[in-house]
């Protein structure tokens, strides 16, 4: 592999800047080879955008979308009479408090009784009473006060039995609860 100094001197390149000249070497095999394999993938690739024969990458894109959503379909909403099933259920109601406990208590307190959250255990409702207006509030959250969209965060089955709990700790009346806000529903 060693070169005799008459081959480099024969490759030399004419220029010359400040006495200092360059060879003129060949680029290596596997380079050139990559190099035109780029140059058919681009060819191949601009045909399938869209110019040319191919669906295009917006579709193939979409495409894939739509099989993701048939495979993944969102979840149905939960019914009023699902939850009031889930609120005379005690099992529903441990795994709630578990749920409440591990994901809001540091807004609303273990007990519900409110910290920067409000109070949950007192009759007064800021966003409604009802089980479809707390599941709403919960699996949609209220990102002007600060609580997140809980149904994205947790599963939907574990909304549901939240919403079951915060329910039944309406009207309990945690001892040191924050002050009433919202509407008092009777």
């Amino acid at each position: 592999m060693d070169k005799s100094p008459s081959d480099s001197t024969d490759r030399l390149i004419e220029h010359s800047y400040d006495g200092i000249q360059e060879y003129d070497n060949p680029l290596p095999r596997w380079w050139v080879y990559l190099f035109y394999a780029t140059m058919v993938f681009s060819v191949l690739y601009w045909f399938n955008i869209g110019v040319g024969i191919g669906p295009g990458r917006i579709a193939q894109y979409d495409a894939e979308v739509a099989a993701a959503r048939a495979a993944h379909p969102e979840p149905a909403a939960s019914s009023s009479a699902d939850l009031a099933a889930l609120a005379g259920d005690a099992t529903a109601l441990a795994k709630g408090k578990e749920v409440f406990v591990t994901n809001c208590a540091s807004c609303h307190k273990a007990d519900g009784g409110g910290l920067i959250g409000p109070n949950l255990t007192d009759k007064a409702w800021i966003h409604g009473s009802s089980l479809a207006e707390i599941h709403k509030t919960i699996n949609d959250g209220v990102l002007a006060k600060g609580m997140p969209n809980w149904g994205k965060l947790l599963k939907p089955d574990q909304v549901d039995v939240v919403t079951a709990y915060v329910a039944s700790i309406a009207g309990t009346n945690a001892p040191g609860g924050k002050a009433a806000e919202g509407t008092v529903v009777p």
